[in-house]
């Protein structure tokens, strides 16, 4: 009888604990979902962001490939080439797995969803470091472009490219390419410099393939919280 005492004893323990540990998981998993669904609104504007740079930047290889920079319209290569210095980062907000990760509450959950959420972190470190290491060759964009482009006309082309990202308005990015504002030079050496390190930045376009990849690895996480622990969608 004592051992039964004992061994029941022990039984409802274990049943305790699990219990509280499926408790303390869900409510990891509430707010894991809101830290995820914020990143999933970040990473989707950062891919547009740099979706749209690199195609304009094709589009500035594409010009100057075919013609001397004396024979483009000056608006066009303002705007098109404006984008060479497009930089946007990723900060992921990852409170809640780096508490879990860290109390070593990642155990809460079941280890395919362990599993899951350490690889969506991993993808994250890959982007993160993207980002830095674009760093350097951005500001040797950053200087060549200003070698390039008047200061005063980069800035209205990038106030243009700033609401456009809210709302999108074809007319004035014509209207701003219409002006067709003075150039600082014309020299095919500085602009070949230029697009050899824009080039360089978005030859592969690894910031939109990394933000692709969160973006899905992201959803399957919420889908298996959400399916684990009974949330609504």
């Amino acid at each position: 009888m004592i051992f039964l005492a004992v061994t029941m004893g022990f039984i409802a323990e274990n049943i305790r604990e699990d219990i509280t540990e499926h408790q303390r998981a869900k409510t990891f998993a509430a707010t894991m979902i809101q830290d995820l669904k914020a990143d999933t609104v970040q990473l989707a504007a950062y891919n547009r962001y740099y979706s749209r740079a690199a195609n304009n930047i094709d589009t500035f290889m594409q010009l100057l490939t075919a013609n001397d920079p004396q024979n483009i319209p000056s608006g066009k290569l303002y705007w098109y080439g404006l984008w060479g210095g497009a930089r946007n980062n990723f900060v992921s907000n990852d409170a809640t797995f780096q508490q879990m990760k860290s109390s070593g509450s990642l155990s809460f959950f079941k280890p395919v969803i362990a599993t899951d959420v350490t690889k969506y972190d991993r993808f994250c470190r890959l982007l993160q470091a993207t980002d830095e290491m674009n760093r350097d060759v951005y500001t040797e964009v950053r200087k060549t472009r200003s070698m390039i482009f008047e200061f005063k006309y980069n800035e209205i082309a990038n106030q243009i490219a700033q609401r456009s990202r809210i709302a999108f308005s074809q007319a004035s990015i014509d209207s701003f390419i219409a002006t067709n504002p003075p150039l600082l030079s014309y020299d095919k050496t500085l602009f070949n410099e230029y697009v050899e390190l824009v080039r360089s930045r978005f030859i592969r376009n690894y910031n939109v393939a990394y933000s692709d990849s969160l973006i899905k690895q992201a959803n399957i996480v919420l889908n298996e919280l959400h399916k684990e622990y009974n949330f609504d969608e």
